[in-house]
């Protein structure tokens, strides 16, 4: 039903769109869409796959932007496209090698998800084809994956990074206080770090102790990642991170962290050698995103097996309360999907992907039930990106299974409300207000006053029931008894990791090992089932509700790309700063909870 009505929804805002931007530009608009077919290239005899580190990498299936991209494909690449277009090129007779090419633009993603791609990686290394990475500088991440290839590469004047994780958070309570913004809270869980930001002016002790505790995890993970694929030790890496922190060229190739040091071009002529280009010619080449794109297109020419079928469902994104399209996860939306799916004979198991750091309480309960419905229905598996946590584990905490990435963020299992009041600014400005009530509690909401000690008891008393139910929700979906939850909850945050050693995750896997588990508990056999994804990609009338009306969700991505398309260096690291406070206050805008209290991991943990 919901479909139905966004569908019908868009078709009015179709029409009103034909009065209002003229009969002629629209028909060449909607003429443009429907009539322009994308160019999807071949892959060549003899090709290497060129991997663009700056390539965006997110969990949902990207589709076609038909109004802000120009008809072009949009520039991420959804994971699983990335790993099995990896593992197809492992098995294509036409690709020959692999080239990690090392890119200074803002790209790649999250810890899991580049453990997923690495994994995919390995698979083609160990196919027997070689893979090259070249980069001029490396940092940690891009060489978290290009540590993985046979043959390791940087730039003469070029260095490579290891100098450790760093989480580092903004506090912005000093700002509030400077402009007259009040801040109370209510919280249960002395971890639950989400308020700090607008309470205090540097770490608490405990968000201290889990921060410590979460990064150290990451860095382990990392070190023993990168060692296997190098001739090092864990103890010789993190000697270079505790002496030096980054390292030359030479000293990158005398350290054993890379093979060669070289021009990219002598990186070029060694890949043309292998495709057999002529002498004025560069290596036969195709990109990652083209190869997607051409399996795209061949498997939508394939038609699907019917009969049983395994779903995919992806949840990334802010949960909120209400509706709402891409990149965040709505409680209408998702609840209606869930049912969906759960009332589908021919779906024998659902596998949920969930990329979340949470948000309204009252929209993950919502979900979290759903998913406990689609439970007693058919299997249910969890597979976790690079942040499941709070809200987003209490959606997966219900599930048959759960699966996460050694560097998966995951936990904070605890509930806050924020509650700013402008009065000292209003007042400095000559602003007052007065009110009449009929009742102590009537005007509660207000923000021309802070709350009352008996306003602030009546939400924590709400706060701690709703974190009650939390408990008891994981309890009974883990199999755990209340009181094991309470001690690893407090709204602490562990890595997928830690989580498995706590009974919060079964299994360390990616989103592949979730399809296999998923299909082994619905008792499918291999090559018996198909295997679809949620939610369908976008029609043209959808997009052009989702254009209109969502605002411009690619704004940090569009603002560095300007500032990289006008001038380099200066306009872009400013354009980088500005990137980091819209990433801490951006949360602001998805506190949509009824109740005001939400389920969520701190503002921004930036780690790098």
């Amino acid at each position: 039903m919901f479909q139905f009505l966004k569908t019908v929804l868009a078709t009015v805002v179709g029409l009103i769109l034909f009065t209002i931007l003229g009969f002629g530009g629209l028909t060449v608009l909607v003429l443009s869409a429907a009539n322009t077919e994308p160019s999807v290239p071949k892959a060549r005899k003899k090709s290497v796959l060129v991997y663009d580190l700056g390539t965006q990498v997110q969990d949902t299936p990207t589709g076609e932007s038909i109004l802000a991209g120009g008809y072009l494909p949009d520039s991420g690449l959804a994971l699983r496209s990335v790993t099995r277009a990896i593992e197809a090129a492992a098995e294509d007779d036409k690709i020959v090698a692999l080239y990690l090419q090392g890119s200074s633009g803002a790209g790649g993603g999250g810890f899991a998800s580049m453990a997923e791609i690495r994994e995919a990686l390995q698979l083609f290394r160990d196919a027997g084809k070689p893979i090259f990475a070249y980069d001029s500088d490396w940092s940690e991440m891009e060489y978290f994956l290009g540590s993985v290839a046979n043959t390791v590469a940087i730039d003469p004047i070029g260095d490579l990074a290891m100098d450790g994780f760093s989480a580092e958070v903004r506090f912005y309570a000093g700002a509030l206080e400077k402009y007259g913004v009040g801040m109370q809270v209510i919280r249960v869980g002395k971890f639950k770090s989400a308020v700090e930001p607008f309470l205090e002016k540097s770490l608490s002790a405990e968000n201290r102790k889990q921060t410590e505790a979460l990064i150290g995890s990451l860095w382990s993970n990392f070190l023993v990642t990168v060692a296997e694929n190098r001739d090092v030790t864990v103890a010789q890496l993190q000697g270079i991170a505790n002496d030096v922190g980054r390292l030359s060229a030479n000293e990158a190739l005398s350290k054993k962290l890379v093979d060669r040091v070289a021009y990219a071009d002598e990186i070029a002529d060694e890949l043309k050698e292998l495709t057999g280009g002529e002498d004025d010619e560069g290596f036969r080449e195709t990109s990652l995103s083209e190869y997607v794109s051409f399996r795209q297109e061949r498997q939508k020419n394939n038609s699907q097996p019917e009969g049983d079928r395994l779903a995919v469902l992806y949840m990334e994104g802010e949960i909120i309360s209400g509706s709402g399209f891409r990149d965040v996860i709505s409680n209408e939306t998702m609840v209606e999907q869930l049912r969906e799916l759960r009332l589908d004979e021919d779906i024998k198991g659902v596998v949920l992907r969930v990329n979340s750091p949470g948000g309204s309480a009252i929209a993950s309960s919502q979900i979290g039930r759903e998913v406990i419905l689609l439970k007693e229905a058919k299997p249910v598996v969890v597979s976790m990106g690079n942040y499941a946590a709070s809200g987003g584990y209490w959606i997966a905490a219900p599930a048959n299974k759960i699966f996460a990435e050694a560097g998966t963020i995951t936990g904070s299992i605890g509930t806050y409300s924020l509650l700013p009041n402008v009065q000292k600014l209003a007042n400095d400005n000559g602003v007052t207000w007065d009110a009449v009530k009929t009742a102590p509690f009537a005007n509660s909401d207000t923000i021309a006053r802070p709350k009352t000690a008996a306003e602030l008891a009546l939400r924590q008393r709400t706060a701690n029931e709703i974190y009650g139910r939390f408990l008891d929700l994981v309890a009974e979906g883990r199999g755990m008894e209340p009181e094991a939850v309470a001690q690893v909850a407090e709204g602490r945050v562990w890595s997928g990791m830690n989580a498995k050693g706590l009974g919060l995750v079964d299994e360390l896997g990616g989103l592949n090992d979730a399809i296999e588990a998923t299909a082994a508990l619905a008792e499918l056999e291999e090559g018996d089932w198909s295997l679809e994804e949620f939610p369908a990609r976008r029609s043209f009338e959808e997009e052009l509700i989702e254009e209109f009306f969502s605002g411009a969700p690619e704004t940090r991505g569009q603002l560095r790309r300007v500032a990289e398309a006008s001038k380099p260096g200066l306009p872009v690291f400013w354009a980088k700063q500005l990137e980091v406070v819209q990433d801490d206050l951006e949360p602001l805008l998805y506190l949509s909870d009824p109740k005001g209290l939400y389920t969520r991991l701190p503002f921004s943990l930036d780690i790098r």
